[in-house]
């Protein structure tokens, strides 16, 4: 893993007593690394990461892990209002949604884990909060996106992955019910228990925060709606 110091002026002291417990992955759906870093750099922007990665797999530090980055925005999980606060933050550079998204590198996601192991066991970062920003801000974000390799990175003991499942029997939700019934009410609660920011106690759509959980756990269709196998999904992901 190759290290390189870009430092960034965007950040801040992380407030009295606030443990760091939260890995946030991102992409920095910018058309090229130079123009993500620059960004990143630029006191006019406000905002920041602890890290990026390019695609050629060098790691460029910004801001020190002691200090508050500003990469999750208005975000929320298990409770914690602010998750900048709590989180380190990591970009991984990638066009994104709006200009092009495409697989990340192997060299990339190399870097990724060789940076992210250490990183959760610098902080001793539980397995279950290690997230992606669409995870923490589903209202705002997608990233880093249904073409990231969370089961890959679980394979080395970063994040958390469903066991093998069966096919699902069939699927709950397919008419859209109404949100605040039946099937929908149930998985938002589970989500809720999760870590998962649902109405009322985060600003984001239910539909939203259904669409961010598939994003990370069940990319092959994301659509919003709760149905059998997101819960049988959830259900088997490890404890807390």
């Amino acid at each position: 893993m190759r290290l390189v110091e870009r430092p960034s002026p965007n950040h801040d002291a992380r407030p009295d007593g606030a443990r760091i417990d939260m890995l946030v992955l991102h992409y920095t759906g910018m058309k090229t690394a130079e123009e993500a870093l620059a960004r990143l750099c630029d006191p006019e922007a406000k905002v920041s990461a602890h890290y990026t990665i390019d695609e050629a797999g060098t790691v460029w530090r910004h801001v020190a892990e002691e200090r508050r980055a500003w990469h999750a925005g208005v975000s929320f999980w298990a409770g914690e209002a602010s998750v900048n606060n709590r989180s380190i933050g990591i970009e991984l550079v990638n066009p994104g949604h709006e200009f092009g998204y495409v697989p990340f590198t192997d060299r990339q996601i190399a870097a990724l884990i060789d940076l992210a192991d250490a990183v959760v066991k610098r902080h001793r970062i539980p397995a279950r909060r290690v997230l992606g920003h669409s995870d923490v801000a589903p209202g705002r974000k997608t990233d880093p996106g249904e073409l990231f390799p969370w089961q890959h990175l679980a394979d080395f003991g970063i994040g958390v992955w469903p066991k093998k499942l069966p096919p699902p029997r069939g699927e709950v939700g397919t008419a859209k019910p109404d949100r605040v019934g039946g099937m929908d009410a149930e998985f938002a609660l589970a989500l809720s228990r999760f870590g998962y920011g649902v109405p009322p106690q985060a600003d984001a759509p239910l539909e939203s925060v259904i669409a961010a959980f598939q994003r990370h756990f069940r990319p092959s269709c994301i659509d919003g709606v709760a149905d059998a196998e997101c819960a049988a999904i959830l259900a088997s992901l490890p404890p807390a």
